[in-house]
C-alpha cells in the first residue's frame, strides 16, 4: 500500500498527482520486498519524491529516505520518534499509529 503527500495543490487533479509526491510511503508486503527496497528506491528519487519511507510492520521498522537533504538511509524501531525531513516539526512514533 503506497500513501502519498502532496504539498503542491497545482500537481493535484481529478485523477491524483501529476508529477511526484513530496513524500511517499510505502507500507510493504511480503512479495513487494524486493521492488520496495531496491528498484523504487531508484524510481522515487529520479522521479523527485522529497523523501520515501518504508514501512515493514513485520519487522517493525521504518527505512526513511530522505532525498530534498541528500541523507544515507536511515532504519527506526516503531517504537522511535520519527521526523519527517519535509516539514520542519513533524515526527510520528509509528507504534502510536494503527497499522
Amino acid at each position: 500500500m503506497l500513501i502519498s503527500v502532496i504539498c503542491d495543490e497545482e500537481k493535484k487533479s481529478e485523477k491524483g498527482c501529476q508529477g511526484a509526491p513530496d513524500w511517499a510511503i510505502e507500507i510493504v508486503s511480503p512479495s513487494s520486498i524486493k521492488m520496495d527496497y531496491e528498484r523504487k528506491v531508484k524510481l522515487y528519487r529520479e522521479a523527485g519524491v522529497r523523501e520515501y519511507w518504508i514501512v515493514n510492520a513485520e519487522r517493525e521498522t521504518v527505512t526513511v529516505y530522505d532525498f530534498e537533504h541528500g541523507k544515507e538511509a536511515a532504519e527506526y524501531a516503531f517504537s522511535e520518534r520519527v521526523k519527517a525531513g519535509i516539514f520542519g516539526d513533524l515526527y510520528l512514533t509509528l507504534s502510536e499509529l494503527d497499522l
